[in-house]
């Protein structure tokens, strides 16, 4: 399978060099080119997008600027002329930070980091689905709750507080209307484990409390304060769901 890739650079040059690279591989597809990170933005709400490659410096928002506005951001390999945000880069997540010109040797290098570290992440907590509690993993109770490990501190959260899910890199965000808590665990393994009655995967990043939806519009659902985007893979299921 391959990862789906944004590129997202203001200068047409950098799109032609990050593409000729990427149609070597047989791992990677390009399914958007963007040339600011407005139009970026408006891309990632409307498509999946695995991997990200993002330039920093662009017109009205600069790339940084634009990962502080994304609740759920691709994996991302910045590339850019410039070497002193790197440090501030990182504080991001960001997976490399490549320097132009970029020589292909570099680009498969941090190419290789997002392909390595992904199937690695997913495969060792597919191993501890069955783990104590001790382990990050939620432990789903009968009567309608999880453990959720945070760190050393372990939350009984009932499953009719949560609002909604967040895929957050390795970690999902559980958002209650009290408090967030963040744990190491996927979203195929999460979906398992709640009761489709009450919960529904709406995006690749977010699955929603049906009965805290409070608003839809468009592509939009409104909790509360929080709005969550329905992503065009789910829309139809999400759409038959409400009409029955």
């Amino acid at each position: 399978m391959k990862l789906k890739c944004l590129l997202v650079d203001d200068e047409p040059l950098a799109h032609k060099v990050i593409q000729n690279y990427v149609n070597r591989l047989h791992t990677l597809e390009v399914v958007g080119n963007c040339y600011n990170a407005v139009e970026a933005i408006n891309f990632l709400y409307e498509h999946e997008v695995d991997l990200m490659f993002l330039d920093i410096h662009m017109p009205e928002l600069n790339g940084l600027e634009m990962l502080k506005t994304l609740p759920s951001p691709p994996r991302v390999i910045v590339t850019t002329a410039y070497s002193e945000f790197a440090l501030e880069s990182y504080e991001f997540g960001i997976v490399d930070y490549l320097l132009k010109p970029i020589a292909f040797p570099r680009f498969l290098k941090a190419v290789n980091r997002v392909i390595e570290q992904t199937p690695a992440a997913s495969t060792a907590q597919e191993n501890s689905t069955n783990a104590p509690l001790t382990n990050n993993k939620p432990s789903q109770q009968a009567d309608g709750y999880l453990f959720l490990k945070e760190n050393q501190i372990t939350h009984k959260v009932f499953l009719n507080d949560i609002l909604f899910i967040q895929a957050y890199g390795n970690y999902l965000k559980f958002f209650t209307e009290q408090k967030m808590i963040m744990v190491a665990d996927t979203m195929k393994n999460i979906s398992g484990k709640l009761p489709e009655d009450q919960f529904m995967r709406v995006h690749k990043s977010y699955i929603v409390s049906l009965g805290k939806i409070d608003q839809i519009e468009g592509n939009q659902i409104r909790l509360k304060d929080e709005v969550v985007p329905v992503g065009n893979k789910y829309r139809l299921t999400f759409e038959q769901r409400f009409k029955k």
